[in-house]
């Protein structure tokens, strides 16, 4: 991972649910069958150089399971 989570992600929305994901085959064959769910929200990140800023994140996410796959979307500041 290029980068750590400071701090709680705020403003968390779910975008897609089970079969309305694009990867969920990927997920269930990596990680398990379960409830998926995509979701976004929004924190403050500290980069590989240190530096902090405000990132939309995205990531999946399944009861049992936890957060997987989050990536920066894109920056805020």
């Amino acid at each position: 991972m290029y980068f750590e989570i400071v701090g709680e992600i705020e403003g968390i929305e779910t975008i897609a649910i089970g079969g309305r994901i694009r990867d969920i085959m990927r997920l269930q064959k990596q990680f398990g069958s379960a409830r998926w769910r995509k979701l976004k929200g929004f924190s403050v990140v500290r980069l590989e150089s240190g530096r902090l800023r405000k990132a939309e994140l995205h990531w999946y996410e399944a009861h049992g399971i936890g957060k997987k796959k989050i990536k920066i979307k894109r920056f805020l500041d």
